[in-house]
């Protein structure tokens, strides 16, 4: 049975070393993997000139005989999801990110002082379960993320906290035995 065994991973192994060979000749003479699009490079423009004018996916699908999805992937870059925001006030790299917290860095920081746009993160945070304990899920600019970051610092066994791990504290416990 190991001989078997043996035998077909070497031939798994050589499949995939030539299905690898095989891809970079290709990439090498300019040829692209994946899927054609359903619509053809010389409609694209005329796709989304006429979506810029005000044409709905759906229309735009019904008249060319392709998906709703066919449609996207030709304008993708201009739905609004994919747009830069107009606002000149909240720059791109500081729109809301969404961060899982351990639930005892979150009891930690809640008894600290913080400033009000930390306070209020922490306040609007979503709690999920997780096993015995939970996390806390804190939308908040990559700025306040940081902040708070930076207030767990004496979280990380540097400071105050020292750090021992399960294994050296079995280690400890069977000596002074």
């Amino acid at each position: 049975m190991q001989t078997l065994a043996a035998a077909g991973e070497l031939q798994r192994d050589l499949q995939r070393e030539l299905t690898y060979d095989g891809l970079r000749a290709a990439e090498a003479k300019g040829s692209r993997g994946g899927r054609r699009p359903a619509i053809a490079p010389g409609k694209t423009d005329a796709v989304r000139t006429v979506y810029l004018d005000g044409r709905s996916i759906a229309a735009l699908a019904r008249e060319h005989g392709v998906s709703r999805g066919a449609i996207r992937t030709a304008v993708a870059d201009l739905l609004p999801e994919h747009t830069t925001p107009t606002q000149h006030d909240a720059p791109a790299s500081e729109l809301p990110v969404t961060l899982d917290m351990p639930g005892k860095v979150a009891g930690f920081l809640r008894t600290t002082e913080l400033e009000p746009a930390e306070r209020a993160a922490l306040d609007h945070g979503v709690t999920v379960r997780r096993g015995q304990g939970y996390t806390l899920r804190v939308s908040a600019a990559p700025a306040v993320h940081v902040r708070l970051l930076a207030r767990c610092q004496t979280l990380d066994g540097a400071q105050g906290f020292p750090v021992v791990r399960h294994s050296e504290r079995r280690a400890v416990s069977t000596r002074t035995e």
